[in-house]
């Protein structure tokens, strides 16, 4: 009998431990990444700026960028400055904006990226898509995802825990995900693979069920693999389909009605896991990731994100726009607005007994 197997996309490293920034510059020569130090770094204009003065002398070689903000007019910029310059890679050195910004340009300009993450606020981190402010409001582009990625616990632990707690909100949103797609499978045939769903949710179980809070290293590196985790599952699927449901259909409703008031990403699919797993019915599940969001000081509730009720419905029956062709909850029930009005007062009911 032949024996079957397939390759799975994953970084060629991933350095997750305290004081691993201070080896940047000996990973990426361990790593036959960049033995000439000959690297493009994308920075912030703000804090960057610290980290710069921290990493160069260690970096004689890199050439430092800053780079203004995370939209797609920056990364288009960023790469047409890198263009011609001989680089052995690019790292994305900074929060979720910068990675991504720098997982765009790096693509446009043939090079590998490293994300150097100094918050771990989502799956950025490690996935193949770069999501940019754009004319539009917000979008999302398809990359190659990082060659390497890099932790340091050390760094994460100063981050402003509201970032962090983000992260955890990101993770435990692919329990959600994972129901609608294979809520789809039920319901339309589509298929399902089955690696990429134990990836995703085994780390969103990981972190729902995790008893430790955010100072704790224990859960910051459990954290920083499960977005690690849930990269390599969306490379998997070869699309974001086991990390991304009606959770972040609400997220991407939000950000295109409300652009200018938008929550942190991870707050946003959090809240929209929960009021979509009470959606499906899963009652005990919507609890759980209720009280361990709200244990992380994360909100529950729209009003907690500065939404009031009409906008919170306005946004779950916008939803489907935002991902034509995906199905989910949303899709399936297909509720009207006054509908979703007395579904998700049932939740805020349940939330607050």
């Amino acid at each position: 009998m032949p024996v079957l197997t397939r390759l799975v996309p994953s970084p060629l490293f991933v350095e997750v431990r305290p004081g691993a920034l201070d080896a940047l510059g000996g990973i990426l020569a361990d790593q036959r990444l960049s033995a000439s130090g000959r690297i493009a770094v994308a920075i912030s204009n703000g804090s960057g700026a610290v980290m710069r003065e921290r990493l160069e002398p260690a970096l004689p070689g890199a050439d430092w960028y800053n780079v203004d903000d995370g939209s797609l007019d920056s990364a288009v910029r960023f790469a047409e400055e890198m263009r011609g310059k001989h680089y052995d890679a690019v790292v994305g050195l900074g929060g979720g904006k910068i990675i991504d910004a720098a997982k765009y340009a790096a693509a446009r300009v043939g090079l590998p990226v490293v994300a150097v993450a100094t918050n771990l606020a989502h799956d950025g981190i490690c996935s193949p898509v770069s999501t940019l402010d754009n004319d539009s409001g917000r979008g999302s582009y398809g990359v190659p995802s990082p060659i390497g990625i890099v932790v340091d616990l050390d760094v994460i632990r100063q981050a402003p825990q509201r970032f962090v707690a983000a992260g955890i909100g990101d993770v435990v949103s692919n329990i959600s995900a994972c129901a609608d797609w294979e809520l789809s499978h039920a319901v339309t045939g589509e298929p399902v693979d089955g690696l990429a769903v134990a990836m995703a949710r085994s780390a969103g179980e990981n972190l729902l069920r995790h008893p430790g809070n955010i100072q704790d290293q224990d859960l910051l590196t459990a954290l920083a693999e499960a977005l690690v985790l849930s990269g390599i599952a969306m490379n998997i699927a070869g699309s974001t389909r086991p990390s991304s449901g009606a959770c972040h259909e609400i997220s991407h409703a939000l950000d295109v009605l409300h652009p200018k008031r938008s929550a942190q990403h991870g707050e946003q699919v959090g809240l929209g896991a929960a009021f979509a797993s009470f959606l499906r019915g899963e009652r005990e599940l919507s609890g759980l990731i209720v009280e361990r969001l709200a244990r992380h000081g994360l909100p529950v509730t729209a009003a907690q994100i500065g939404f009031t009720d009409a906008e919170f419905t306005e946004a779950v029956h916008y939803a489907p726009n935002t991902r034509p062709g995906r199905f989910t909850i949303l899709e399936h029930l297909d509720l009207s607005p006054s509908a979703i009005r007395d579904a998700y007062a049932d939740y805020v009911q349940a939330v607050n007994s």
